[in-house]
C-alpha cells in the first residue's frame, strides 16, 4: 500500500488557483507584482549589504536587521516562481514534491521571519534596560548562536509537514486556493483523515508565532516600564524612537497574520477574492515594507546605503 501511495505521489500534480476572478487582470497584476518582488529583493539586498560593508553597522541592532533580511528574501523568492509563472504565463500546474518543498520552505522562513522579530525585541529591550553593557551581552557570537539557533528551530518543527502529508493516500481533486503551496490549503487535498496533521499545524503555529508575539509584548511592556523609569522627557522619547522601526516591523508582520487567522475562521463564506488577497498581503507586504521603514527611520542604514553606493561609483 506504502510502495502503491508512493508511486502515485510521483505522478501527481497539483494546480494552482491563482488570484480568483481577476484573471483578466493578470497583464497588469504582474506588474504589481514584479514591482513588490523588486523592492523586497533588491530592498532587502541592499541592507544586508549595507551591514556587511559598514563596520560602523556591525552593532547587534543592523545584525539582527541583516537576519530579518535574510528571511523576508527566502519567503519571496519561495513564492516568486508559481505566482509569476501563474501572471506571465498561466503556468498553474505544479508537482507534488514541488509543492511540498516550497510549502516547506514558506512555513519555515515566515518561522524564523518570527523569531528574528523575537530577537529584535530583546535586543531593543537589553539597548534601553542596560545600555553600558549592550555590547558585552549581545556578543557577535551570540548573535550568531541566536540566528543559528532560529532557524535551526524553524527547520525542526516545519520538517515533518512535508513528511506525513506524503504518507496520505490522495484523491483526483487537487486544485489548492492560491498561487502557491500552503500546509492549511493542502491538508484539503488527502481523502484520509489529517486530524494529526491540522493539530501539529496548531502546535506549531502556537509554539512559534503565538508564543514568539507574547515575548515581544512582554518585552515591550518591560521596555515601556523601563522607559518610564528615565527622569528626563528627552531622554524617554530618545529611548522610544530608537524601537519605533521594530514596532512597526513587527505591526506590519503580525497584523495582516492576524487578519488571515480571523478571515479563516470567521468569514468562512467570503468571496475567495477576499480570502487571497489577505493571504497576499501577508506574505508580500511585510518583505517590501520593512526596507522602507528602516531606510526612512534608521540614519545610519540611510548612510550605509549612501556609502555603499558610493563606493560603487568609485569603483567604477
Amino acid at each position: 500500500m506504502g510502495a502503491e501511495n508512493n508511486e502515485s505521489l510521483d505522478l501527481l500534480s497539483v494546480f494552482l488557483t491563482g488570484i480568483p476572478g481577476l484573471e483578466a487582470q493578470h497583464g497588469w497584476l504582474s506588474i504589481l507584482f514584479f514591482t513588490m518582488y523588486t523592492v523586497d529583493i533588491v530592498g532587502n539586498s541592499l541592507i544586508m549589504a549595507a551591514v556587511q560593508a559598514d563596520p560602523a553597522l556591525h552593532e547587534p541592532m543592523y545584525l539582527f536587521l541583516s537576519m530579518l533580511s535574510v528571511t523576508e528574501v527566502g519567503v519571496s523568492v519561495s513564492t516568486l516562481p508559481t505566482v509569476m509563472g501563474i501572471l506571465w504565463f498561466d503556468a498553474r500546474q505544479i508537482d507534488f514534491d514541488g509543492c511540498l518543498s516550497q510549502m516547506f520552505f514558506i512555513h519555515t522562513f515566515s518561522c524564523m521571519e518570527s523569531g528574528v522579530l523575537l530577537a529584535m525585541s530583546y535586543d531593543r529591550f537589553v539597548a534601553i534596560y542596560n545600555p553600558l553593557r549592550y555590547i558585552a551581552i549581545l556578543t557577535p557570537p551570540r548573535i550568531i548562536s541566536t540566528g543559528l539557533g532560529i532557524s535551526l528551530k524553524s527547520v525542526t518543527l516545519m520538517a515533518p509537514l512535508p513528511i506525513l502529508l506524503r504518507q496520505l493516500h490522495y484523491c483526483h481533486i487537487n486544485v489548492l486556493s492560491y498561487s502557491y503551496c500552503l500546509h492549511s490549503d493542502l491538508i484539503q487535498l488527502p481523502c484520509a483523515d489529517t486530524k494529526l496533521n491540522s493539530i501539529l499545524g496548531l502546535a506549531i503555529v502556537l509554539a512559534t508565532f503565538g508564543l514568539d508575539s507574547l515575548l515581544i509584548m512582554v518585552s515591550y511592556i518591560l521596555i515601556l516600564h523601563t522607559v518610564l523609569g528615565i527622569a528626563s522627557r528627552e531622554g524617554q522619547q530618545k529611548a522610544l524612537n530608537t524601537c519605533v522601526s521594530h514596532i512597526c516591523a513587527v505591526l506590519v508582520y503580525y497584523v495582516p497574520m492576524i487578519g488571515v487567522s480571523v478571515m479563516h475562521r470567521a468569514a468562512k463564506h467570503a468571496s475567495p477574492l477576499v480570502h487571497t488577497l489577505m493571504s497576499s498581503i501577508y506574505l508580500f507586504v511585510p518583505p517590501v515594507l520593512n526596507p522602507i521603514i528602516y531606510s526612512i527611520k534608521t540614519k545610519p542604514i540611510q548612510q550605509g546605503i549612501a556609502t555603499l553606493f558610493s563606493c560603487k561609483r568609485q569603483l567604477l
